[in-house]
């Protein structure tokens, strides 16, 4: 059975996180991403730690950070500020279904590639673009510079998370960069689906900003509604009580979230405190969200009877959602998440064999996958221009020696 994007070539010009999150999705998913990067340095992101060092004492080090998003692609080496280069860009870009960048809303119009060049080059191409404020934008943003950090202080995240009365906290993963690299991917399935109807490609505009406004859930009608400003509740939930994180007797947490009124009936009855369910004050969600600063001060005190072990065993025997709150050791070591291919370990050619996360997508015929792991810059150059450009190895030679392309150990040069 051929993998579900089987087919679909994808000409990969981004860089660091956004945009090879997005691409790499497409080539979990089958799709054939060939990776486009400048000679030397290659995508900035072979400069982030964690370092690996290679295995036969070179002592070259390689980014676990870049092998983590961009497994399943094929990488060739080009100067793009060639002539030369740009000419090969061309040929490329002819021949694929997709292309996907993520500079600033100029620096593909400087190139020479803007969406509507590249319409004239192939009619049907599906141009995706990322960036921090999106390419549609008012004059005053166009060219502001935007980093995951920023996208999640502009959108307003940061001002709703963090502890009770505490400062602004950022979310732990690169949240902005990750969810602008997903929705770029609902947007491409969209553009294929209208092209497989009209033959026509189109420009898929995604914005990091608008992908984290886009997902700040109630936030915005809580505010448009009742003019409250949401502000940062630690673990809790602005509008569920009890919806948060509570420490047991051995100092770990969990976090127990009571949904409706009849688990909060099970919950009193669990901990031994029928009385709360009784109490006028809290016999609604409603009613327990208006008066949590009474509340929640009670439950923390029970929480305090027994371990965390202990009360997921009590928890767990009356049908009461609840999580431990784990530490990346422990998910990694989770059984679950290794049989459901969501932690695996990969074979990295010089460095051994690495650990990384897998593809969410469990399906039953198409499933996503890692085929092959992370290229080395530069590694497919020759095989790229040879079988899907169609170039003599004469001609390939010549653009090595005129080092428009560059092959594998470019970075050593």
């Amino acid at each position: 059975m051929p993998d579900a994007l089987s087919g679909l070539v994808v000409v990969d010009l981004t860089h660091v996180l956004a945009g090879p999150y997005c691409t790499m999705v497409l080539a979990d998913l089958g799709a054939d991403v060939i990776k486009i990067e400048p000679p030397h340095t290659g995508d900035d992101s072979r400069a982030y730690g964690p370092f690996i060092e290679e295995q036969n004492g070179g002592g070259r080090r390689y980014s676990g950070y870049y092998m983590s998003i961009n497994r399943n692609k094929r990488n060739i080496c080009l100067d793009l500020k060639t002539a030369c280069g740009k000419e090969i860009l061309r040929e490329m870009i002819k021949k694929a279904d997709i292309v996907v960048e993520n500079f600033r809303p100029t620096t593909m119009e400087k190139l020479g590639f803007s969406f509507h060049e590249l319409q004239s080059i192939n009619p049907a191409i599906i141009y995706c673009s990322i960036c921090g404020f999106g390419h549609d934008t008012l004059p005053e943003y166009s060219s502001r510079p935007a980093y995951d950090m920023i996208a999640q202080a502009f959108s307003g995240l940061m001002s709703m998370t963090g502890p009770v009365g505490g400062p602004p906290v950022r979310v732990g993963s690169s949240i902005g960069d990750i969810l602008a690299g997903y929705q770029a991917v609902i947007g491409i399935l969209a553009a294929l689906r209208y092209r497989e109807k009209t033959g026509e490609g189109q420009h898929v505009d995604i914005s990091m900003v608008d992908g984290l406004v886009s997902v700040l859930e109630n936030a915005v009608v809580r505010y448009t509604i009742d003019k409250e400003v949401p502000a940062p509740l630690g673990t809790a939930h602005p509008t569920i009580t009890p919806f948060q994180a509570f420490m047991a007797a051995d100092g770990k947490w969990i976090v127990i979230p009571i949904g409706n009124d009849a688990l909060w009936q099970t919950f009193c009855t669990t901990i031994r405190r029928d009385d709360l369910f009784s109490n006028p004050e809290y016999l609604t969600n409603d009613l327990r969200t208006e008066h949590r600063e009474t509340l929640i001060p009670i439950i923390e005190r029970e929480m305090l009877k027994h371990t965390a072990q202990e009360w997921m065993e009590i928890l767990d025997a009356h049908g009461l959602p609840y999580s431990p709150i784990n530490s990346i050791d422990t998910v990694v070591a989770d059984p679950n998440l290794r049989h459901r291919n969501m932690i695996v370990d990969i074979d990295q050619p010089r460095v051994g064999t690495i650990t990384m996360t897998g593809s969410p997508f469990r399906m039953d015929k198409t499933p996503g996958s890692i085929r092959t792991p992370a290229p080395f810059l530069g590694e497919n150059t020759v095989e790229i221009l040879e079988q899907y450009l169609g170039y003599d190895r004469e001609t390939i030679s010549s653009l090595i020696n005129e080092r428009v392309v560059f092959t594998a150990d470019c970075e050593d040069e």
